[in-house]
């Protein structure tokens, strides 16, 4: 039997963390994260989202956190 896919609750991003680096976009396989007008990480595309947590993993900053459904 295959492992189950996670499913998405949220992502959550502590913006006075974030300093705009663009490492969570540039990771991102599905391109759900953009930098927003204040250079700060946002959700776009929550939809596209797989939870690989390849933004969590490789934020330098500790600013994202992708939090999935037990």
């Amino acid at each position: 039997m295959g492992k189950k896919q996670p499913k998405l609750r949220e992502h959550i991003i502590e913006r006075e963390w974030c300093k705009g680096c663009g490492i969570c976009v540039h990771f991102c396989p599905k391109n759900v994260l953009e930098l927003d007008e204040k250079e700060k990480a946002v959700v776009m595309r929550r939809e596209d989202c797989i939870c690989c947590m390849m933004c969590e993993l490789r934020c330098p900053d500790f600013a994202i956190e992708v939090v999935v459904e037990n």
